[in-house]
């Protein structure tokens, strides 16, 4: 398949991977496929291990994720950095290990001694390399290391220029788990379609199914997305009890749909796609904002309308709505 806009050769079908399977392999749901560094999963080699922090987070339902990086010269200064970096991401630590001949180096080799040759069996790491491990719930383990994963790739010149991969992600979760407010949130809008198997089951294991979702990624950038749509009435009131909403919360807010999937709507489904995006990629340019023909500042206003405008003391009326200015906080008193 020959792109007229670039003259880029294109390989058909596309490549698709489900979302669990880019998650676990590159820790992240628009994986960029132009180069390697796939994560590795080590879990069960801590399951019964002496190293208790890593042990306990496989006992508690986590993982132990490793990204493997070749070659490189970090200095203990870049190390600390990526420490730093991983918990920025969310993570609790990261633990980095240093591949010589016959030995390992790391803050935490006395813990790691015993798993050593097995470790580097795993890995595939070899003299010179780098261990990144992360120990934490999934799927954040595999997402930090994601991260690291695409900013290690930049540092090190590990992109080959020229490269175009396209796939499809595919089988994203229906619902993610709210732990705030302990409550599942859908993890694309509350209309999704479940695969025929988990409506089948009546969704009796919500953070197993699976939706009828895709998205389509180019150099790891999501330039489209879209799903398919529930079309029966029974399924939508689950999907709805599954997310907290009750009937006459349900009725207030979405009556009008429920009444016409009474009355037997088609199925239906559709993507949506990020123009902006890809031109951007089409052009070669890193931002957007290169490629938007008024784009708007970092800080959302607009240079060339001067917009947002104020708001008129008729216009908040019309509304019913009420400007309140927060008020300073008072100077505290003398010798406070």
């Amino acid at each position: 398949m020959s792109s007229p806009a670039k003259g880029l050769e294109l390989a058909r079908p596309f490549r698709r991977l489900t979302w669990d399977e880019a998650i676990r392999r590159y820790g992240s749901d628009k994986p960029d496929l132009r180069f390697g560094l796939e994560l590795t999963d080590c879990s069960t080699l801590f399951r019964d291990s002496a190293f208790q922090v890593f042990a306990q987070a496989v006992a508690q339902g986590g993982a132990v994720q490793a990204l493997t990086v070749p070659g490189v010269g970090f200095s203990r200064k870049d190390l600390d950095d990526l420490v730093e970096r991983a918990k920025l991401a969310g993570a609790k630590g990261l633990v980095w290990v240093r591949v010589a001949d016959g030995t390992i180096q790391s803050p935490a080799a006395r813990h790691l001694e015993a798993v050593r040759e097995a470790l580097l069996a795993r890995t595939g790491a070899r003299p010179g390399d780098l261990v990144l491990l992360v120990a934490d719930r999934m799927p954040l383990a595999a997402t930090v290391l994601g991260r690291l994963r695409v900013e290690l790739a930049h540092r090190l010149a590990l992109i080959p220029p020229a490269v175009h991969e396209i796939l499809w992600v595919v089988d994203f979760p229906l619902v993610e788990w709210n732990e705030e407010e302990r409550r599942w949130d859908a993890m694309h809008h509350p209309f999704t379609a479940p695969r025929d198997a988990d409506a089948e089951a009546g969704l009796t294991d919500p953070g197993a199914a699976r939706a009828k979702a895709y998205d389509l990624v180019i150099n790891g950038q999501e330039i489209g997305g879209g799903s398919i749509r529930i079309h029966s009435r029974a399924l939508q009131q689950r999907v709805f009890e599954l997310l907290g909403i009750g009937e006459a919360e349900a009725r207030a807010k979405f009556g009008f749909l429920l009444e016409a999937l009474e009355y037997g709507a088609p199925p239906m489904g559709g993507i949506a796609f990020g123009l902006d995006r890809l031109v951007a990629l089409l052009a070669g340019v890193e931002s957007i904002r290169d490629v938007i023909a008024f784009p708007k500042t970092q800080k959302g206003t607009c240079p060339l309308t001067d917009a947002p405008a104020p708001v008129s003391p008729g216009q908040l009326k019309e509304l019913a709505l009420e400007l309140v200015v927060p008020r300073s906080a008072p100077e505290p008193p003398a010798g406070a």
